[in-house]
């Protein structure tokens, strides 16, 4: 497949199989994510494998999505260094950790797997599930941030059709157009 094919046939899965991640499945995804790049190539990051499912059924709660936990893996990824301002004051960490979870939603489908992007849930709960130590610097503002949780396995549902803005409403040439006078 190539990369075109593959972002068209990327999809949020939200019904798994209950069949499990072949190893060398999982280690090809994760070898997208440490290839990933990032701001100075820092890769302030850690990404958390779960396939405990005590632990998948915690996040499913803490998550409002009940379907994550029926997932063989939900991989956390987690910001070692959520205060890191870039030149344009755009936070580092939302950048760096959105591409490499992106490279893993990608290299899943290569795999023939699915995932679902899951930014929607309660940090605080999320970190004590996952013993995300509270790591604090001054001003007083946490450093580990869990960005997203994605889950991975082979997709027991079906895609829905795409629907995607055509080009000429998203694209401007030379400057920025389109917006409210």
């Amino acid at each position: 497949m190539n990369i075109y094919e593959i972002i068209k046939n990327r999809y949020s899965v939200r019904d798994y199989k209950p069949d499990p991640i072949p190893e060398d499945k999982l280690q090809k995804i994760l070898e997208a994510v440490r290839l990933a790049p990032s701001a100075h190539n820092a890769q302030d990051w850690k990404f958390i494998i779960i396939k405990n499912k005590e632990t998948k059924k915690q996040l499913a709660r803490a998550a409002g999505q009940n379907f994550i936990e029926k997932a063989p893996v939900i991989i956390a990824g987690v910001s070692l260094d959520a205060d890191h301002l870039m030149s344009n004051e755009v936070p580092a960490y939302a950048v760096d950790l959105s591409i490499a979870l992106s490279y893993l939603t990608l290299a899943a489908v290569e795999e023939g797997l699915g995932t679902c992007w899951i930014g929607g849930f309660n940090q605080e709960e999320v970190k004590k599930i996952l013993k995300i130590p509270k790591i604090i610097k001054r001003p007083p503002e946490e450093l580990y941030k869990v960005v997203a949780l994605i889950p991975i396995g082979y997709p027991k549902d079906k895609p829905s059709p795409k629907i995607r803005k055509p080009l000429k409403e998203i694209i401007c040439e030379e400057k920025f157009e389109g917006a409210p006078e």
